[in-house]
Formats: structure tokens, C-alpha cells, sequence
């Protein structure tokens, strides 16, 4: 019998596909984190916020640093981190000295806990997702100074302090509930195991429950805190750039509840379908800001009116003209919704 010289068409699909999947190119960067890294980390790791003259701080490096792990950049990773290294962690601690500029160097040796919460959670999932053990010592050095400087005991439980000094004022203590760095505080937990982590997070959201201010029972960027909780004397008394961070948080750590989220549900969904939503509201006379929000805070409130339904969502690309911090904002909420979609 004349053998066939013909393949079975199983293996011809096969053979074909390789050879297809051979001559195709691997996916590139992802173009949201090209653009970010391009327009705002220079070659040297420092993360340059230009809105504020150009200076760098903890945040910002922090911000840098998270975005690199979720886009699987260990080499922007390594440089942001070197230069933070380099000229932040410069105090006697492993706390972050908060604001850098390149015309004076270090401008407050302060602290910004946000920053160090940030950083110390961006090293711990570098440590887990490229296998380093100094990343993870890192950020185990940095969580326990947080640990052990930073907190007030008061009797709802532990309270963070935003930084070092000048938040303890005669029996007053100003806080910033954007700091609860939720998701952070949770992973934390894990590379630093105390029981004042899960405190922390039930102090967090008991203040945000109790801090409801305004028209729309939001939380302000500051607060004083005595007996009551009260919007800051000493700062604007505004649901703004901090406070729009509080959701996101809660998403993220899945602790996006009806309830949670109900106060910033209201509000941006007051001005759903209107083309235009504020940057800010006064919360003492519910006035708003003029100017249309930043495509970062729109990305927030699209989440927060979605959650926890996020399947349909879909976020724009990002446009550096927007600023260093709306794009950051847009490539963490980014950064969130992939994660929690999983």
C-alpha cells in the first residue's frame, strides 16, 4: 500500500501555530506606563512632579515605585529606588524625608507617612514578585519604624500620624484619612506581623465613618481630632486632591462596601451626565471648584459609582498633559481594576 507523504491535519494546525507564534512579536511595554516613565521619571529614578516646581517627594517615588511592580519594569524599579534610597532615606530612621528639589536638595527632613507606606508596599511586592529578599527587608525596616514612631493610641484604637512632627497640638491631633493606605496596610501585616496593623484599618474606617462633613457627608483632606473629628483649622476645609484618594483605598482593599462608599457615590453621582465634575467641594458652605477634575479623579469616581461591578469600566488612555498626579492616579486606578478583577 503507497504510504501518504500528507500530515494529519491536527499536527499541520499545530506545526502552523508555532511557527505563527514564533514569527510573532512579544507585547511591549504597556503604552500608559511608556508614557508615564517617559514624561515624568528621569534616567536617574527621580520622579519630578512639575505641578509643584518641579520638586520630587515621597509620594511620588512611591507612586513610581508601585506602578513599576504592576507593569513588571525591575529595572525603572531599581533606579526609582536607588534614588529614593539615595536622597530621601536620609534620616537617622528608615522614615523618608518627604520633599527633594534639584535647586536646594532636601527641603523638609520630615516625613510624609503616605510615602513611607507607599514605598515600604511597593518594596514588598517587589520583593515577592522578582524574588529579592533585600526589597522585602526593605520594606519590613521601613514598616516597623511606621509601626513604632507613627502611631497614637486614642480609644477608638491607633491613630497614624501624617509625619513626625507637627501634628500634636495640646491634646489635638491633625490627621489625614488619604494616609490609611489600606491595601498597604493589609500586605504590611503580612511582612511585619502585629496586631496593630488590623487595629489601624478598623480606626481608619470608624474615623471615616464618623468624619462626614457637607452637603454629601464627605470626608475632608484634614482633620482635627480631640473628642469629635472636625475639619482642620489650620487648612482648607475641602473634599479635594487628598480625600479623593479615600475610595480608591477602599477598593482596593476590598473593603468597598454600599455603606463606605455611600457619601462619594452621592456626590459624584450628582453631577453624572452634567460634562462637568469639580476638583473640589468647600465642605462648610458646599461651594465646588470651577474647573472640570482631572481624568485621575474621574477614573475614582467612575470606579466608586461602578463598584464592586467593575467588568464593564473602561478607563481612558493616559495623557501626560494632564500632570504628574492625574496621570498617577489614572495608572493606579488602572493598576486596581486589574487586580481586582482577577
Amino acid at each position: 500500500m503507497a504510504r501518504s507523504l500528507a500530515q494529519p491535519p491536527l499536527f499541520a494546525a499545530i506545526i502552523l501555530a508555532l511557527l505563527v507564534s514564533a514569527c510573532t512579536p512579544a507585547a511591549g511595554p504597556d503604552p500608559d506606563w511608556t508614557r508615564f516613565r517617559s514624561h515624568f521619571i528621569l534616567p536617574d529614578g527621580r520622579l519630578v512632579d512639575r505641578g509643584q516646581d518641579g520638586i520630587s517627594h515621597s509620594e511620588g517615588q512611591g507612586f513610581a515605585l508601585l506602578l513599576a511592580v504592576h507593569y513588571d519594569d525591575p529595572a525603572t524599579f531599581a533606579s526609582v529606588w536607588k534614588w529614593t534610597r539615595s536622597h530621601l532615606q536620609t534620616r537617622p530612621d528608615k522614615l523618608l524625608s518627604w520633599s527633594w528639589s534639584a535647586a536646594g536638595g532636601l527641603r523638609d527632613s520630615n516625613n510624609a507617612t503616605d510615602g513611607d507606606l507607599l514605598v515600604a508596599w511597593a518594596l514588598g511586592r517587589a520583593g515577592k514578585r522578582w524574588k529579592n529578599p533585600r526589597y522585602l527587608e526593605e520594606a519590613q525596616l521601613i514598616a516597623r519604624e511606621v509601626r513604632e514612631k507613627l502611631l497614637r493610641n486614642n480609644s477608638r484604637g491607633p491613630l497614624l500620624l501624617p509625619g513626625m512632627d507637627g501634628f500634636e497640638n495640646s491634646g489635638r491631633l491633625v490627621l489625614n484619612l488619604s494616609y490609611w493606605v489600606f491595601p498597604a496596610l493589609q500586605e504590611l501585616e503580612r511582612l511585619d506581623p502585629a496586631p496593630e496593623w488590623q487595629s489601624l484599618r478598623t480606626t481608619g474606617i470608624a474615623l471615616i465613618r464618623e468624619s462626614r462633613f457637607g452637603r454629601w457627608g464627605l470626608t475632608s483632606d484634614w482633620i482635627d481630632l480631640a473628642e469629635t473629628p472636625l475639619p482642620a483649622a489650620d487648612f482648607p476645609d475641602r473634599f479635594g486632591y487628598d480625600a479623593i484618594r479615600i475610595p480608591l483605598y477602599l477598593m482596593w482593599a476590598g473593603l468597598d462596601t454600599p455603606e463606605l462608599l455611600e457619601p462619594y457615590r452621592n456626590y459624584w453621582s450628582y453631577f453624572k451626565g452634567a460634562g462637568f465634575m469639580p476638583s473640589w467641594t468647600d465642605l462648610s458652605d458646599d461651594s465646588i471648584d470651577s474647573y472640570d477634575a482631572s481624568p485621575g479623579i474621574h477614573a475614582i469616581a467612575k470606579l466608586t459609582l461602578a463598584a464592586p461591578n467593575f467588568s464593564r469600566v473602561a478607563l481612558p488612555a493616559l495623557n501626560p498633559d494632564s500632570g504628574y498626579y492625574s496621570s498617577a492616579l489614572l495608572l493606579l486606578c488602572k493598576a486596581m481594576l486589574a487586580e481586582r478583577s482577577r
